[in-house]
């Protein structure tokens, strides 16, 4: 997967995800949904409380 012009934060998740040899499309899969909390949260993961993501999980636990 493709590391240029990225945030600190996708680069430094990209480089776990390699290192844990995960596929291509699992990486795409995992940056999909941490876009979608981004923009859930409208700022960056990085900034997440641990409120942010239980608010997150249970909007996504409703729209299933």
């Amino acid at each position: 997967m493709s590391t240029d012009a990225v945030t600190p934060l996708r680069h430094r998740m990209i480089e776990d995800m390699n290192a844990r040899k995960l596929s291509a499309g699992t990486q795409r899969g995992h940056i999909h949904s941490c876009k979608r909390f981004a923009a859930f949260l409208s700022r960056s993961p990085g900034t997440a409380t641990t409120e942010d993501i239980r608010r997150f999980q249970s909007r996504r636990r409703y729209r299933w």
